[in-house]
Formats: C-alpha cells, structure tokens, sequence
C-alpha cells in the first residue's frame, strides 16, 4: 500500500514535470557568471564557487523544483504569501515556500503510513498530517512577522527622535535619513529606511517610497510616519516641526502601550498561579496536617 502510494506519487510528480514549461519564469534576477580562471571574478566569488558544499547543491535542486509551484504563486494565495515573505525579510521564493509545506505533508504522509497502517484512527491521522505540514510554515512565517514588527515598533520611536535631532542641526531630510542609517545599529526599520533612500536615490518620489514603506507592513505608527512626512512635502510646512511632533506623539503612544501591558501583566500571572503555585503552596502547607490526622485520627476514639 505505502509502495503503490509513493509511487503514484512521483509519477504524477514526474507527470507535472514533464508538462511545466520552465520558460515560465521570466522574473528578472540578477546572476554572475564569472570564471574564477579569467581574473574578473572577485577572490569571495572563486571561493564561493569552489566550496560547493552538498547543502548547496540540494538546495539548489530544490529551488529548481519549486518551478512546479508557479500557478500556486500566480494565485491569490501566492500574492498573499509574496507579501508576507517580504514583511519576514525571507530570502525564500513564494514556490520554495509551498514546496517546503509540501514536502513536510510528505514526510509526515509517510510517518503516519509506517506507524499508524490499519489503525481505526487512519483517515484522522492523515487529515492532522496534512494539516500539520501545511500550518507548520504559516506558523513560522507569522511568528517571524510578529517579531519584525515588534522590532519596528520599538525602534521607531527612537530613530524619529535621530532624524529629528539631525534636521534640527542643520540637515536637509535625506542628509539625515543617510546619516541616521548609516551611524545605527542595523536593525528592521534601519534596513526600511535604507532600502527606501536607495529607491529614491535611483529617481523614485518620495511620496511613493513613505507610501510604499507604509504599505508593505500595514502597522498604524508607521503609516502615521508616512503620512505626516507625505502631508509635510505636499504642504511645504517644516519638516522640524512636523518630527518633533511625530516623535513626541510616538512617546506617549509607547507609553500607553507600556501601560496596557502592566495592566494585563496580573491576568497573565493568574493562569501559572492557580495550576502550578496554588497546589503547590496547598500540599506544602495542608500535606502535613493531613497527614498527622490520618495518623492520629481523632474519630477513633469517639467510638470507643
């Protein structure tokens, strides 16, 4: 059953390799090719081509495999993928991103066949394995998001007050946008900002690259970033002004972020309370005398 199964896998797998133009493709991508031998290619270039480990060369095959994911990717479910691998920062394409869910559908298709053949529950465990190597991703791609934007919170306050203090000295906005990304600590939102001063350097408005920023991460304090500096530039009102203001509100909402947490800080603590301290507390303190009453039971004597 498992062999006529595996089978019939690859065959349709091989069916579908078989049909897939690879032209298909046709996103530009921006390759070396170099010969180590000719001089051209730099020292790191030769040395990278040298040690093809065999990491390397599978993951290699495997991103030429994903090309069997291009109608995934041209879905609504790929867009939406797209768009949440370039909020995780991720190198992966949105094909190798549905190939790894299913090739962990697979492997784990294979486990439930090897430990769990004949058993009442098959159908049950081939439905949580399907589910498991689909979720398993979306899991990990969520919580890479949640981590990113919890980064760009946090330092976003700060790198307003930086670009703030560098218009106040003297500077034009993109003198300190340049400053600021490249005298701090790498971070999300300093690699945002960099990327977005390179769009504008190569002849993208500023208005389309806050408004592009603001899009991509869809988070209200940076969209109020974007919004003020774009309403300042179409205003033509001072951009001091318009930072120091962003920067002073930025404060008080971390402030009131800083607050609601402490205030959910005591239900948090009252799950751990009552199922791993409470009993405790209740067997170091109720166990002794327990015990001294069913030793010397008081009761016994009343029957006599």
């Amino acid at each position: 059953m498992l062999l006529a199964l595996l089978f019939a896998f690859f065959a349709g797998l091989a069916l579908v390799l078989g049909l897939m133009p690879v032209s298909l493709d046709n996103r530009p991508k921006l390759q070396l090719h170099l010969d180590p031998l000719d001089g051209l290619a730099p020292p790191s270039v030769a040395k990278t081509q040298k040690k093809r480990t065999p990491l390397h060369l599978l993951f290699s095959l495997l991103s030429k495999l994903a090309v069997i994911n291009i109608p995934l990717a041209a879905s609504t479910a790929g867009r939406r993928v797209f768009k949440d691998l370039g909020m995780a920062r991720s190198s992966l394409t949105v094909e190798e991103f549905f190939l790894i869910k299913e090739i962990l559908i697979g492997i784990f298709l294979v486990m439930i066949f090897k430990f769990s053949i004949g058993s009442d529950l098959f159908m049950f465990f081939v439905l949580m394995s399907i589910a498991s190597g689909y979720m398993f991703p979306e899991m990990w791609l969520k919580t890479r998001i949640k981590k990113i934007k919890g980064s760009i919170l946090k330092n976003l306050p700060d790198t307003v007050d930086l670009l703030g203090l560098c218009v106040n000295a003297g500077l034009d906005f993109m003198m300190a946008l340049k400053y600021v990304v490249e005298k701090s600590v790498p971070s999300p939102i300093i690699d945002e900002l960099n990327n977005m001063m390179q769009e504008i350097k190569v002849g993208k408005p500023r208005r389309d690259a806050l408004r592009d920023l603001a899009k991509k991460y869809d988070m209200p304090d940076l969209s109020t970033f974007s919004r003020t500096l774009i309403q300042a530039d179409r205003m033509g009102t001072s951009v001091i002004e318009a930072l120091n203001i962003l920067s002073e509100d930025m404060r008080e909402a971390r402030f009131r972020r800083g607050e609601t947490l402490a205030m959910k800080a005591p239900l948090k603590m009252l799950v751990p309370l009552l199922f791993f301290i409470f009993p405790v507390v209740a067997i170091l303190v109720a166990g002794p005398v327990f015990l001294d009453f069913f030793q010397n039971n008081p009761m016994k004597n009343l029957g006599k």
